[in-house]
């Protein structure tokens, strides 16, 4: 079977998706076979400039070799024991997370999806037993235009149509404000029954929106103030990607200081995934301290593969990459490069509008509608062009290059950026 299939065409393998698979997601006409670093290539051998990176789960590079040789070694010894047993491969990670990070316990889990799921229940549970709180009256404060994960309860709370349409009925408990909205966070926590504040330091799916650079303070003293719990989700934005270990600024392991550090803030409960794995295994976490997490006794939470010996050792070698191969610095440093770069071709061309991001977390608008194809268009001229990167929101493209990238690299794709951006005709 793989024999015959490399002998098939890009439009085989699409079409066997189409023909075979669920249509829950609308790729760009490319079919990957193989990635290292910054680059990925197709079945005919073509080669491209990964600006996506999974969604940010791969900032330490395609197939990394020490994260790869993590994953081998241990899967060679030991798999899978479930937590009905001890292995030796979770206290350690457990350890290095708390040296890390700062917190006192770690709840590992899988997926991005499953870690706001385990923060929304530890932050239930919390408020009932340690805060006063009616039960079954606790309520969680998210923002509108949030990307938390697509299970049922956290689509009940997304202010997105295509999350949520037709999946009703809808979980109650939650209260959407906008985002960025200081004045509205005061007012919500004034409320009765108010438990926790879920919020993303940016908001990488709404087009990588980026808020004040004092908000998440002191949206987070405000919280504080009130006696409710800052959840932040870094699933995206963390491990490096926005130019510090966390874009909160949590326990930064930069050499200089952060243009944000003063503003940080050490969130109740912070929840992690995506980068945690370096893109090689599904692995996330959620962290808090004692006080919190300890509400969760045995047998109320759990997963099969959750803490698993492979996920463990994947993640230490992971956060290994980040911090041997300065990729905090990196993501600064060249993330300042990318925004006056594309500033620069902004300013001789009306097809775009504006950049945004902070790090290597960037987003660039069109000028053109949501329901236009324009940014679409334009993705598809990068990918002829050697470039891969996807619209969010209709008229917005968010580049998210590994964070392994080089100057001379980045410059290259700037190059295609212009290029494609200068040559581009409006359909």
């Amino acid at each position: 079977m793989n024999e015959m299939l490399k002998t098939k065409s890009v439009g085989n393998y699409i079409e066997l998706e189409d023909k075979y698979g669920a249509h829950n997601y609308h790729p760009l006409p490319v079919v990957l076979a193989k990635g290292e670093g910054v680059f990925v290539w197709d079945v005919e051998g073509k080669k491209y400039f990964d600006f996506l990176s999974a969604y940010s789960a791969v900032n330490q590079g395609h197939c990394h070799p020490k994260i790869v040789e993590a994953l081998i070694s241990q899967a060679q010894e030991l798999t899978l024991t479930s937590r009905a047993f001890y292995n030796d491969s979770l206290g350690p990670y457990e350890e290095y997370m708390h040296q890390l990070f700062g917190f006192d316990k770690m709840l590992p889990m899988n997926t991005g999806a499953e870690a706001v799921e385990t923060a929304i229940k530890i932050c239930r549970k919390w408020a009932y037993e340690k805060n006063n709180i009616e039960e079954n009256k606790a309520i969680i404060v998210v923002c509108d235009g949030n990307f938390h994960g697509r299970t049922t309860t956290i689509i009940s709370f997304s202010s997105d149509p295509d999350s949520n349409k037709n999946f009703g009925p809808y979980a109650p408990g939650f209260i959407s404000i906008p985002y960025n909205d200081l004045e509205a966070l005061g007012q919500v926590l004034t409320l009765p029954n108010i438990a926790g504040f879920l919020v993303e330091p940016i908001q990488g799916e709404a087009g990588v929106y980026t808020p004040a650079t004092d908000y998440i303070a002191k949206a987070h003293q405000l919280c504080k103030d009130n006696g409710v719990l800052f959840i932040a989700d870094e699933i995206q934005t963390g491990i490096a990607r926005t130019g510090s270990l966390l874009a909160v600024c949590g326990n930064c392991t930069c050499e200089s200081k952060c243009e944000r550090q003063a503003t940080y803030v050490k969130p109740d409960i912070l929840i992690l995934g995506k980068a945690l794995s370096g893109g090689v295994y599904p692995v996330s976490a959620v962290l808090a301290d004692d006080e919190i997490m300890m509400v969760i006794q045995p047998g109320q939470h759990g997963s099969t593969f959750g803490g698993n010996p492979i996920a463990a050792k994947v993640a230490i070698a992971a956060l290994d990459v980040v911090k041997e191969e300065q990729l905090i610095q990196n993501a600064r440093v060249l993330g300042e490069l990318f925004r006056r770069e594309i500033q620069r071709i902004i300013d001789k061309n009306d097809l775009l509008v504006l950049v945004r991001g902070k790090g290597l977390l960037n987003a660039i608008v069109v000028n053109d509608s949501t329901e236009s194809s324009t940014a679409w268009d334009i993705c598809l001229a990068l990918m002829h062009n050697g470039l891969l990167a996807k619209p969010t929101h209709g008229n917005i493209i968010r580049f998210a290059p590994p964070l392994t990238i080089t100057e001379a690299q980045l410059m290259e794709c700037i190059a295609i950026i212009e290029k494609t951006v200068l040559n581009f005709t409006k359909k």
